[in-house]
């Protein structure tokens, strides 16, 4: 198995594709497919965060790109909360489940077309590698986390990733507002 953090970030991609064609196409499995995606989501967006992005940016030269994505990132994040709240039964949980798919897949589609192959380019093997083996502690340590469950430390990483001015000694609720706010621009 590949340590590549470029392959196993579009191994977690491939299978998040795979969930949400199990969603919409197998509506009878949504109650027990439903925590398998928000889970998985979570976690992959937590280690893209606290490990890849911060590399990304200072290393790789994607700065604004990882700024970009970590704005994808909070809306996703929302997104998929309205969904986990959603009833899986419910007529409202296919427009909401589209909502989620269309925000992911325009976020895969521009990361693998841009922060990715920066990465792979400015990065050597190695550093890719070591790379991996964080992301995939890092994920590993966040399965189980829920959209929503953002602790301080979180939320001034997402805030660090998307390039949000002042947002460092801001209390917890301010920095959630203000990444909200962020990512609504």
């Amino acid at each position: 198995m590949s340590t590549d953090v470029v392959d196993l970030i579009m191994q977690d991609h491939r299978e998040v594709e795979r969930l949400f064609d199990a969603l919409k196409d197998e509506p009878e499995k949504r109650p027990t497919l439903l925590p398998v995606l928000t889970t998985l989501l979570t976690a992959h967006s937590r280690a893209e965060e606290a490990e890849v992005y911060p590399v990304a940016a200072s290393e790789a030269g994607e700065k604004e790109e990882v700024s970009h994505s970590q704005q994808e990132h909070i809306e996703a994040d929302q997104l998929l909360a309205k969904l986990a709240a959603t009833d899986p039964t419910s007529s409202d949980f296919d427009r909401v489940l589209q909502n989620l798919v269309d925000a992911v897949s325009h976020h895969v589609e521009e990361e693998e077309t841009k922060v990715l192959p920066g990465m792979r380019s400015n990065l050597s093997d190695e550093r890719r590698s070591e790379l991996g083996e964080a992301f995939a502690a890092s994920r590993k340590k966040h399965l189980g986390e829920q959209p929503g469950d953002m602790t301080r430390d979180q939320l001034a990483q997402q805030a660090a990733n998307a390039d949000i001015p002042g947002a460092s000694s801001l209390p917890k609720d301010k920095l959630e507002k203000e990444v909200k706010k962020h990512a609504d621009h």
